[in-house]
């Protein structure tokens, strides 16, 4: 009972943490830092294309980026049954 509570006390650390450290912190993305980047180098710069789809607001870019994870999880998730399923199969032919 006493290493579970410690696991718990460490788990919460751990997830809470990183959010006192960067209370003030610009979660700037790397794309507007290397643009910011560009420009200042070449000032006259212009891009080759534009983007396909843009969301219209902040919300529907982050539901788009959660979707999209949670599926590459469910795709990585899947994966790993199929292959632990086969192996348990083949143990249980042995």
């Amino acid at each position: 009972m006493k290493r579970n509570l410690l696991l718990i006390v460490l788990a919460f650390v751990l997830a809470v943490a990183p959010l006192l450290l960067v209370r003030n912190s610009d979660f700037g993305g790397t794309d507007d830092q290397a643009e910011k980047a560009i420009q200042t180098i070449v000032p006259d710069y212009k891009p080759w294309f534009e983007t396909i789809f843009s969301p219209p607001g902040g919300e529907v870019e982050t539901l788009l980026f959660s979707l999209q994870a949670a599926l590459g999880a469910g795709v990585i998730g899947y994966i790993i049954g199929v292959y632990k399923g086969r192996a348990g199969r083949r143990d249980e032919a042995e």
